[in-house]
């Protein structure tokens, strides 16, 4: 019998894919699912590799993780999770989001000031050998074998069996900036690069005002996202994110249905001064580049702010979607001055200490 050798990086990290609900089927653990940067990280006798999702490497951002888990892992292990920073009793994204700076003095400064922790849930090696063909649950009681009641900034992901405690959790968990439930067959073996997880995150609707789009791929017969806006308690209209999931005939079929809106769009639009992040009274605004978007075209055309659109969403990070929100329908009897934060649910906090047990 050969015995599987220890991988090298890359390694494509397992993925997920979206399900309405937890399965109800036995055989599955349920983990949370963690609102952070993928990563997977080797340590080997050169010391720690702390891989991103795209097969990059992030050492150089997070230099503080890359320190303290050199001092706490065993060589010859590799383990899948998620890098988070913590602020207060909860996950905050944004705050993650600043730690990838091309500056090193920058750098050196978040380190200190939001240090990053590591989130493990999958093992991948362990003692020099693959442990990938193993089946999940074997998997998961090697890893808590070999990490025992680590403390921060390393943590081991909770699990259970119980469905109805993963649906507490689904329910609860959001207020610590956790993002819903993973759910992962016992027997599976650890599968690169494939969808061989289901993922349950929160669904929720929105009705957004309409007051602008992206042209789909660089053509001007389809369009390819409609940028949403919900107003705040003064009266200003914010730019939350965009919806983007269409069928290539709808694309079309809005270039039609939007032209009348497009008439001296601009001329008192809320966000025509819309190439910068925010306006001096802190108004979201489209159309900012950042160390995210690259080269990617973010030019967009202004639509009157008339029409009304119902989406689906996850969740809010900060004042926008997290995610491209999901066209449902239009509204007509909705009016747009109606589009408003308060609308929204407000998710209750939950302290993130209580997760870690």
């Amino acid at each position: 019998m050969v015995t599987p050798s220890m991988p090298t990086p890359p390694i494509a990290p397992m993925l997920a894919k979206v399900a309405a609900e937890l399965p109800a089927a036995d055989g599955f653990l349920f983990e949370p699912k963690w609102d952070g940067f993928r990563a997977i990280v080797f340590s080997n006798k050169d010391g720690i590799v702390i891989q991103s999702r795209d097969l990059k490497p992030l050492n150089r951002y997070f230099p503080e993780l890359e320190k303290a888990l050199a001092a706490v892992l065993p060589k010859g292990c590799i383990l899948d999770g998620e890098v988070v920073v913590v602020r207060g009793s909860a996950l905050d994204f944004d705050a993650l989001q600043q730690r990838i700076h091309p500056a090193p003095s920058r750098i050196a400064r978040l380190a200190k000031e939001t240090p990053a922790s590591f989130v493990a849930f999958d093992l991948l090696a362990a003692g020099g050998k693959s442990t990938m063909t193993l089946p999940q649950a074997q998997r998961r009681e090697r890893l808590e074998r070999l990490l025992g009641k680590p403390k921060s900034p390393l943590h081991l992901t909770p699990v259970t069996r119980d469905r109805a405690e993963a649906q507490q959790w689904l329910e609860r968990f959001e207020g610590a900036g956790l993002d819903g439930v993973i759910a992962k067959l016992e027997s599976a073996t650890y599968q690169p690069a494939k969808r061989a997880m289901l993922k349950i995150k929160h669904v929720r609707s929105a009705d957004c005002v309409v007051a602008g789009f992206r042209w789909y791929k660089d053509h001007e017969d389809a369009i390819g996202s409609l940028l949403l806006g919900l107003y705040d308690e003064a009266g200003v209209l914010h730019h939350v994110g965009v919806a983007s999931s269409f069928t290539l005939e709808m694309r079309q079929t809005l270039v039609d249905e939007l032209a009348s809106l497009r008439e001296g769009a601009l001329e008192n639009h809320p966000w025509r001064a819309g190439d910068d992040e925010s306006a001096e009274d802190g108004q979201r605004l489209p159309g900012a580049q950042s160390r995210w978007s690259g080269d990617k075209d973010l030019s967009w055309q202004a639509l009157r702010p008339e029409r009304v659109a119902e989406v689906k969403y996850d969740h809010l990070q900060g004042m926008r979607f997290r995610h491209a929100a999901t066209f449902l329908r239009w509204r007509p009897d909705k009016a747009p001055a109606d589009c408003r934060y308060d609308q929204l649910e407000v998710t209750t906090p939950f302290e993130l200490a209580k997760i870690f047990g």
